[in-house]
């Protein structure tokens, strides 16, 4: 079984095929272009469009992660604002960047046919509701001292991918699949001493960026980035655009109220906020699971090495060692799924 990252994004586990999965971009049956001299001994060119898509995945990927990892820093900066008050200016000002979007790529079309399509809405409406709860429950945690926790949600988010597969595909798990779960249910249990209550920023973000990587990896053919980001924008800015006049009326939004720079680094939110989750959604839809499944380590690295270094967060003894257990776990979990892409690597030769 491979994996579904995360924010966008994100981590669902789908059976590890025979042979690599075509790119959801391209129709399965697309061939590639007569080459003009195969190398000597080979059986024929590597199709091209398929190397070029799958070097546009990875530079996708390795910027939607950077982007998330670097976020905290931008929240920092964004205080005195709270977490109710920076998602809802990423929702309205997305909304308005995702318009410029669909206008400069002419996608209209493709928005209002994914608007008409019940079950692409349907999807992306829920997509919504989960990146919404992934949003509050991040910025919460950065914006309150919680960075570390923060980070953690997204380092065992593989494995919730990994019982993703078991409650909802009904897969069953590998040897090594079953000892990394268990690993990360002590390492939540010695995390959960330490800090002395359940991590629930970390539960809480994991599952609803896992249960969104899934949801968007299924809809991911049926619809492409910029529409999908524009629908699931669309279901949130009704309720953000609301939060953002009662804040207005209760006296308590910053927006205008801590100078011109502040303003526009909360109406910058909207390009930060669309950018990585843009750059997510073209990633999914061109590498395999694996491939993702590793790059997705990124994004909590170097949001742990922001809270210690930057934020100076504590770090006490019982809890490197919580965080040490979650290590091992996917340490466990990578080499389950390099064996797994290993062992399929005679067949992809096959039918090469």
């Amino acid at each position: 079984m491979d994996i579904v990252p995360s924010p966008d994004g994100s981590s669902s586990p789908v059976p590890a095929p025979s042979a690599p999965p075509a790119s959801p971009s391209a129709p399965t049956s697309e061939v590639p272009a007569p080459a003009a001299t195969p190398a000597a001994g080979s059986k024929g060119a590597p199709p091209k469009a398929v190397d070029k898509e799958t070097t546009a995945g990875i530079l996708f990927g390795i910027g939607a992660y950077g982007l998330w990892g670097l976020l905290p820093l931008y929240f920092f900066v964004l205080m005195p604002a709270g977490a109710v008050e920076i998602v809802a200016n990423r929702v309205v000002w997305s909304l308005l960047f995702c318009a410029l979007l669909i206008t400069v790529t002419r996608s209209w079309g493709a928005l209002a046919g994914a608007l008409r399509n019940r079950a692409v809405f349907g999807s992306l409406a829920l997509a919504a509701f989960l990146i919404a709860v992934n949003w509050l429950t991040y910025t919460y945690g950065v914006t309150t001292g919680q960075a570390v926790e923060a980070s953690l949600g997204y380092f065992i988010n593989p494995l919730v991918s990994v019982l993703l597969g078991v409650f909802v595909l009904k897969e069953k798990l590998r040897p090594l699949q079953w000892a990394a779960v268990g690993i990360g249910f002590v390492a939540v249990g010695v995390l959960t001493y330490s800090y002395g209550k359940l991590p629930w920023i970390a539960l809480t973000l994991a599952f609803s960026f896992g249960l969104y990587g899934f949801v968007k990896k299924r809809v991911g053919p049926r619809v492409d980035a910029v529409t999908s980001l524009s629908v699931e924008t669309m279901v949130l800015a009704p309720f953000a655009a609301v939060t953002m006049v009662y804040l207005a009326l209760t006296g308590t939004a910053t927006l205008t109220t801590q100078g011109p720079g502040h303003f526009w680094l909360l109406l910058a939110s909207g390009v930060i906020t669309a950018v990585p989750l843009l750059f997510f959604g073209a990633s999914a839809r061109r590498l395999p699971m694996t491939t993702i499944g590793l790059l997705q380590y990124f994004a909590p690295l170097l949001q742990f090495v922001l809270a210690l270094v930057v934020f100076k967060e504590a770090m006490t003894l019982d809890r490197w060692i919580g965080f040490g257990v979650v290590w091992v776990a996917l340490l466990v979990l990578t080499v389950d799924m390099l064996r797994s892409l290993r062992k399929s690597s005679p067949e992809r030769l096959a039918h090469a």
